[in-house]
């Protein structure tokens, strides 16, 4: 919709906190003749940020204009100036003007518009040099460094870059968004950036620039050439020829100033062993390893020059198609994704094209395997951010991908024309010993494999000379377990920080809410609460009960309850009857949680406790609305507490008739024991299980003649621990047996 019209009034810029400036004044309808039969031929029109500056520097009064991208309101002041009873706002990214200047014809006396036509441009954009602190400004840049965007400890994703123009000057960017859709789409050093109402800030000495309200932002390809395609999110941005100039002057001058690689990442036909470096591939495969790696099967048309780490997987846990004949051809890269990266990794889908930052090739050799036997090459993307480590898919008609896809369609077609091999001469294939298959048949089975793998079982000493990550059926039993008192095998884990610390004892939470007490008396007094009083047993203490406004006509069972002045024992005895019972305290009458090595929630029998490092510093008003049900994920939500999980974490000494080896059982302990850790921590009965299965899996007092034998699947990994390298084992996708 546009609208055209004189302007009979202008107003001065003002200054205001809400919107930067704003500006207004008063269009009238051009048409003499549509003015004089309309009641409303005038209307408020109200212009915001750096239009309303441009506007005032460039259009004056009886100055033809043709408004554009306008948002219409209703009008506060209809009543005293009678105009039309909406304004319009020039705000947003579709703001736009035309103005045309009015000059007076002397022979005629009535006014005519001269063939002048100024547009005003929506956005202006600040050298970086020029950059002044405490500003929202628009700016054009050229990447020096980036990473991909990762998570905080709130809600938002965060990427951080630093830009430069043909100053010369380097500024720091930091960019927060729930989306990570929103964050800026680079692809390498060198891409073009243009950020819209960014905020300027002094941090550690130096410019920095960061988001702030309404924020957008646009990049391009940097290479000299290419075409001028933007990559953005919205769909509404505004991209003109004067953008597209500035572009190219910035590509100009960024070649001129060798910012840009002349190649941007390193094919594996150039990889070395140790070696850090960016990779451009296609991902033909992937698999699940367990919840904090992935694994990748990429390619990128090109032989590396060292034997690859073929990770073998069972058919059924790969997505994708199978990799044989690229790895006979020494051409598929086995990537293992850790950490934080693993999110965007489940996302990703066979065919899609990758990049990936700072990937480490790591030679690996099993153990025992002679010196003189050349090492196989594995690749790594650790957890972090440092050096831009990440990942990004990228799109299948960005520039960068033409020579690869040249190279990868050469190669499949020189693969489809050679003979198929059998699978089995790609795999590395151990047998279970004879002695093995003779005493399964013999003995009792005290658990059961779930994974579905298609393995062939082996021997624990063929399971310690394979090479990690890899999957392993053995069949073995307990020679012995840690800890032997059970009740320390329950854990609390923080699943943001990878924290894992012991569950607090009675006695050491007890001392909490004893502190607590010896706090202020005064109860709370919150805006959002209702607060009620009762005495207590003891005739000097009163115990406060707070429950959110929006919660008071809800049956009881399904309140959040916040207790105040109460010991361990009483909230005990009120969690009986109460599902979501929150112990806090007084300081200066506003709300706090106890110290959070208690627990910060009761649920009947069952105690809920939050991370200090991960949970909000502050107490804030819970947000209850719109929540159905309360349980432990939503009140630790609504409270702004990182809930850790109880896990239990056991390790298990196995043996067979050709050695030992160390498993841990944590990630799927739950499984094993048929029954979750939360409900262990909270049930006798489930306790007295656990114990009589482990009595069931070494007899107190017996001898390994004795013991049953195991049926478990096994993961090997590896970890990396004071600069060495460790082999470690865990006992994944197994159970126990019901008749136990």
């Amino acid at each position: 919709m546009t609208l055209a019209g004189k302007v009979v009034q202008k107003g001065p810029v003002v200054s205001c906190k809400q919107r930067d400036y704003l500006l207004k004044a008063v269009i009238q309808e051009e048409d003499p003749k549509q003015s004089s039969a309309s009641q409303h031929a005038s209307i408020n029109v109200i212009f915001f940020g750096t239009l309303a500056k441009d506007f005032s520097q460039s259009v004056s009064q009886e100055d033809i204009v043709l408004l554009a991208g306008f948002t219409i309101s209703k009008s506060p002041t209809e009543q005293t100036d009678r105009l039309h009873p909406c304004h319009l706002e020039m705000s947003g990214p579709d703001a736009c003007l035309c103005v045309c200047s009015s000059a007076v014809s002397s022979s005629s006396g009535s006014s005519a518009v001269s063939a002048e036509v100024l547009y005003l441009h929506r956005y202006t954009y600040v050298p970086l040099n020029e950059l002044k602190p405490r500003r929202i400004v628009n700016v054009y840049g050229v990447v020096t460094f980036f990473k991909q965007p990762f998570p905080t400890k709130g809600t938002d994703y965060c990427s951080t870059l630093k830009i430069t123009d043909q100053s010369n000057v380097k500024v720091g960017c930091t960019i927060f968004s729930e989306r990570l859709e929103d964050h800026p789409k680079i692809f390498r050093i060198g891409d073009i950036i243009r950020l819209h109402r960014v905020k300027t800030q002094m941090f550690n000495g130096s410019m920095t620039l960061l988001t702030s309200l309404g924020w957008s932002t646009v990049t391009f390809d940097g290479m000299l050439d290419s075409p001028v395609e933007p990559r953005a999110s919205s769909r509404t941005f505004h991209f003109d020829e004067a953008d597209e100039r500035v572009v190219e002057a910035l590509r100009q001058w960024a070649s001129s100033q060798s910012l840009l690689a002349s190649e941007p990442t390193v094919p594996l036909s150039s990889v070395q062993p140790k070696m850090y470096f960016d990779l451009t591939c296609q991902l033909l495969a992937k698999a699940c390893m367990d919840s904090r790696c992935m694994l990748l099967k990429v390619w990128d048309g090109t032989k590396c020059d060292h034997p690859l780490l073929n990770v073998a997987v069972a058919p059924d846990a790969l997505e994708g198609e199978p990799t044989n004949s690229q790895d006979q051809e020494n051409l598929t890269a086995n990537i293992l994704v850790y950490d934080n990266h693993v999110e965007v990794a489940r996302t990703l889908k066979p065919g899609m094209f990758l990049r990936l930052y700072n990937l480490h090739a790591v030679p690996q050799r099993a153990p025992g395997q002679p010196h003189d036997v050349p090492c196989y090459l594995g690749f790594h993307l650790h957890g972090g951010t440092s050096y831009g480590r990440g990942l990004r898919c990228i799109p299948s008609d960005n520039p960068d991908l033409l020579t690869l896809k040249r190279v990868l369609e050469s190669q499949a077609e020189k693969l489809a024309s050679e003979k198929e091999v059998n699978d089995g001469t790609l795999l590395e294939v151990w047998y279970t010993p004879p002695e093995a298959r003779d005493r399964v048949g013999s003995k009792d089975i005290c658990t059961g494999r779930t994974c579905g793998h298609t393995l062939q079982q082996m021997s624990l000493a063929h399971v310690k000379r394979c090479t990690p990550p890899a999957f392993h059926h053995v069949c073995a039993q307990v020679k012995s377990y840690q800890p032997q008192k059970l009740y320390q095998c329950l854990k609390l884990f923080c699943p943001q920080c990878t924290t894992i610390k012991e569950v607090p004892d009675d006695e050491s939470i007890a001392q909490v809410f004893q502190e607590a007490l010896r706090g202020s008396c005064q109860p709370c007094s919150e805006h959002w609460a209702v607060t009620s009083s009762v005495d207590s047993i003891q005739l000097d203490r009163a115990i406060t009960m707070h429950v959110s406004c929006d919660m008071v006509l809800e049956n009881t069972q399904s309140q959040l309850l916040f207790l105040q002045g109460v010991t361990l024992d009483e909230i005990c005895v009120i969690s009986a009857a109460h599902k979501n019972v929150v112990p806090v305290r007084s300081e200066e009458r506003r709300m706090r949680l106890l110290d959070l090595s208690a627990p910060f929630l009761f649920c009947g029998d069952k105690r809920y406790y939050g991370c200090k490092q991960c949970s909000r510093s502050s107490f804030v008003e819970p947000k209850v609305s719109g929540v159905e049900v309360w349980d432990d994920h939503n009140v630790a939500k609504a409270l702004g507490v990182q809930l850790m999980q109880y896990v239990l974490l056991m390790k298990f000494e196995l043996e067979d008739e050709t050695g030992t080896v160390e498993a841990f059982l944590w990630e799927d302990a739950e499984r094993f024991f048929l029954a979750s850790s939360a409900d262990i921590s909270a049930s006798q009965e489930l306790q007295d299980k656990v114990q009589t299965i482990m009595d069931r899996l070494q007899p107190p007092g017996s001898s390994m003649a004795e013991r049953p034998w195991l049926e478990l699947c096994l993961i090997a990994y590896t970890v990396e621990e004071n600069g060495r390298t460790q082999v470690c084992y865990q006992i994944t996708n197994t159970e126990t047996r019901e008749d136990l």
